[in-house]
């Protein structure tokens, strides 16, 4: 454990770990930089990661919309083409429900708000509840720690957690801890990278190298989102490997049986991917409407500068709350 001191509010926690770390702003942990796929969005002037079941947003849409597109859609296709129209229309109407229905649950149901980290206000938001929590990131409290756990199937595993500490808007006595981002499966060195990739961004960005280094070209980080929100690119991934092997065996003995089955197999998951990331897509829209005004008038770029603590501090100097 490096930097625990007893008043530091990770100090109990961090003090059952013998591997973790306090995480300061300013201050690098000389890891290298990593992206997670919580990061669902970067943009000049925020970056949102994840929170939540949000994930699994237009999974249900996919697989049941998918599914019948694939199955009940060919059936409806076949009837159409031999003239017979009833049954064709009867699978459609099947195949519309079962996208239909799924859908309109997935994007009216409330889907958790992501954690925002704002590039020009120099802070962090989050929602929970209804009730607003934030931070400012010079000075954050944040930290890294291992932990494990024992399944009847998995054996035992080790697990990482990043978390840091907010309070409630206008209540700076309430206070939460939030992960950034899931910790199942991630090493403490996979956290101390994210860590410095979260600096990094709100010191170097929006825009860097994987080296850390300032960038005019948004390239790089493009490269990492399109790998997150790649539901569905196995088919193209897949079809670089077979291209890639076809010009180095010179066109001779280049497609295995493994890699044409993938290649099917992606070509077929196609559908429900494809509807699984337009609802997923449909669902963080109308989500994000649901900040409060506070909170999306700083996202803007010409939005407001001051910090949400600096409009606490104020209410307080004027004996009001905020």
């Amino acid at each position: 454990m490096t930097g625990t001191t007893a008043s530091h509010p990770f100090a109990q926690r961090l003090h059952s770990s013998p591997e973790s770390s306090l995480l300061y702003a300013d201050q690098t942990t000389g890891a290298a930089l990593l992206c997670i796929p919580e990061v669902e969005e970067q943009t000049e002037h925020y970056l949102a990661i994840e929170h939540g079941d949000s994930a699994d947003r237009g999974m249900l849409t996919g697989a049941l919309g998918g599914g019948c597109l694939l199955i009940f859609g060919s059936f409806s296709v076949a009837f159409f083409l031999d003239n017979r129209l009833e049954p064709a229309l009867a699978y459609f109407a099947i195949t519309a429900l079962a996208f239909t229905l799924p859908f309109l649950w997935e994007v009216l149901r409330p889907m958790p708000l992501p954690i925002l980290l704002n590039r020009r206000t120099r802070e962090l938001y989050f929602e929970q509840d209804g009730e607003l929590y934030h931070s400012p990131w010079d000075g954050i409290a944040a930290a890294t720690y291992s932990f494990g756990t024992v399944g009847p199937y998995t054996g035992g595993m080790r697990h990482a957690a990043l978390e840091a500490l907010l309070h409630r808007f206008g209540h700076p006595q309430e206070q939460v801890l939030i992960n950034l981002g899931s910790p199942i499966g991630k090493s403490l060195e996979m956290q101390l990278g994210f860590w410095e990739y979260l600096r990094t961004y709100m010191d170097k960005g929006p825009w860097f190298d994987a080296q850390g280094n300032h960038s005019e070209s948004d390239a790089f980080i493009q490269s990492l989102l399109a790998s997150r929100q790649g539901k569905g690119q196995w088919t193209r991934l897949q079809w670089r490997l077979i291209v890639k092997d076809y010009k180095t065996n010179k066109g001779r003995n280049f497609l295995s049986y493994s890699d044409f089955m993938l290649l099917l197999g992606g070509i077929l998951f196609s559908p429900i991917n494809a509807l699984q990331n337009f609802t997923y897509a449909i669902a963080k829209r109308r989500a994000r409407s649901q900040w409060p005004t506070l909170v999306k008038e700083r996202l803007r770029p010409n939005g407001p500068s001051s910090r949400l603590v600096d409009l606490e501090q104020t209410a307080e100097q004027g004996g009001v709350k905020p």
